[in-house]
């Protein structure tokens, strides 16, 4: 008789697979895919440091126009990349349902965790591209960068888990998730520093937990960064977690509908 396997052994076994499926199939399911990963950051962080360096803008907030743009948009696309691949992770993954090891939240998870490492990849290399042009991106609290950097790839996990369940339900769904990533872009602090936002309307812009996080890995690289007095990493997790339990209780509740087509 063979070996007994638990389930969290089970469960285990299956994150690997996939978390391996899933990194050949990022990595190399087109020609140069690996390289587009690394050219869509780069590519906007280009395009904004020239759109400054046009408005003759030097420094935001007290850093380096060039490194604050640098930092928002890789804080951006943490939660971006793994909310938008996790969203799709059921979709694209329903003829592995027939096994039954298999379940439709280990395929989200799984993705999350891939993009999470992927975008670390990501921002370790621009780091070092950007260091040897001239800029200063040594982070001067290393831990606090990482704890908003963890703190966002949660909030992508959470909305990820979310709309992985809503988009099956109602399949239109998708295509208004794709239209509100552009306003968000604009309303996390992303291109605009929020303390340049008049305190009223601050106070509604940064109910968004995005904007805590992007504010929270430009101070952890600079603790003389021009912060907005309302940043609270707190906030960033409070609202991650529950978008996390939320989108796990949604996959518990439609665990069957998710697993058919």
């Amino acid at each position: 008789m063979g070996k007994h396997r638990s389930s969290i052994n089970i469960t285990l076994s299956v994150w690997k697979a996939l978390f391996l499926r899933e990194s050949v199939h990022r990595l190399f399911s087109s020609r140069a895919a690996w390289l587009w990963l690394l050219l869509e950051p780069m590519v906007h962080v280009v395009f904004l440091m020239f759109l400054f360096g046009v408005v003759s803008l030097r420094v935001i907030g007290g850093i380096e126009a060039a490194v604050w743009i640098m930092l928002g948009l890789l804080a951006f696309f943490m939660f971006r990349r793994t909310g938008t691949q996790g969203m799709h992770a059921v979709a694209s993954n329903q003829a592995l349902f027939s096994y039954r090891q298999v379940k439709p939240v280990d395929t989200v998870l799984s993705r999350a965790a891939l993009e999470g490492f992927l975008m670390v990849l990501v921002t370790l290399v621009l780091c070092l591209g950007a260091a040897l042009v001239g800029l200063d991106v040594i982070p001067a609290n290393p831990l606090a960068v990482l704890e908003a950097f963890f703190g966002l790839w949660l909030v992508g996990l959470g909305f990820g888990l979310i709309t992985s369940v809503a988009q099956h339900l109602v399949p239109e769904l998708g295509k208004f998730v794709g239209l509100l990533m552009t306003p968000l872009y604009f309303l996390s602090g992303v291109m605009v520093p929020m303390h340049v936002v008049p305190a009223p309307y601050r106070e509604w812009l940064m109910l968004n937990p995005l904007a805590h996080g992007v504010e929270a890995v430009r101070l952890g690289f600079a603790p003389h960064y021009q912060a907005v007095p309302e940043l609270s990493i707190g906030y960033l997790y409070v609202s991650a977690l529950i978008g996390v339990f939320f989108g796990l209780a949604l996959h518990v509740h439609f665990s069957m509908r998710l697993a058919t087509k």
